[in-house]
């Protein structure tokens, strides 16, 4: 009896039975962070985007299984990792950035602004620095405020296309913007820094702070 779920390098198991990736629900409507993002933008990315991730994921991760127990040929192996990294990141990044979003208002914790202050100078400065990164992302990609537990300090990092933070950098991600056109596009068409800097309205600092805290430990 055990269990374990690792993107990219093993399945999840739990009782030798391989469990299948679900699209989480969101903790608010699909209407609920208008006007900073849409109705129609936030069921496409859930229900159709993330959606398409959780299902491809769970077909890689089940061929993969198949190969494994049929010794399939290395290059066979190697393609099904590149389909489970790619869309269990989506899958990952995914999860992290609907808890990340928020139609109330939210402060952060007093520990995570003296952290802001102490590593940016200011709140105002990172979010500049977060949408800066964010916006000169090349293609596609999200841009992050992550934590590196060996120096305790707070990181603005970009990844490509759906390259998981913590799997690739090894920072743990605090909060994070999409920028996928698919993630704005219908509401701000090519113009990617309105919709960057419109993000940080509907920023659920709670659920930021939260992450910052376990990340402490």
């Amino acid at each position: 009896m055990y269990a374990i779920r690792r993107i990219g390098t093993k399945l999840r198991f739990a009782n030798n039975v391989r469990q299948k990736h679900t699209l989480p629900d969101l903790p608010y409507e699909y209407s609920a962070l208008e006007p900073v993002i849409s109705r129609e933008i936030m069921s496409l990315h859930h229900s159709k985007h993330h959606a398409t991730y959780v299902n491809n994921l769970n077909a890689a991760e089940e061929k993969l299984a198949q190969a494994q127990a049929k010794a399939a040929d290395t290059n066979a192996t190697l393609s099904l990792m590149s389909a489970i990294n790619f869309n269990g990141g989506g899958h990952v990044n995914h999860s992290i950035f609907w808890q990340n979003l928020s139609p109330g208002s939210t402060q952060p914790s007093p520990s995570l602004c003296k952290a802001i202050e102490k590593d940016f100078g200011s709140m105002e400065n990172m979010k500049n620095q977060l949408a800066a990164s964010s916006v000169g992302v090349q293609g596609s990609g999200w841009g992050w405020l992550g934590f590196n537990k060996l120096t305790k300090k707070l990181v603005i990092q970009t990844c490509q296309n759906q390259d998981p933070l913590e799997a690739t950098t090894g920072l743990v991600p605090l909060f994070g913007i999409d920028v996928w056109e698919h993630a704005y596009y219908l509401q701000y068409k090519n113009v990617r820094a309105d919709y960057v800097k419109a993000i940080f309205d509907v920023a659920n600092w709670q659920d930021i702070s939260s992450r910052y805290e376990k990340a402490l430990k």
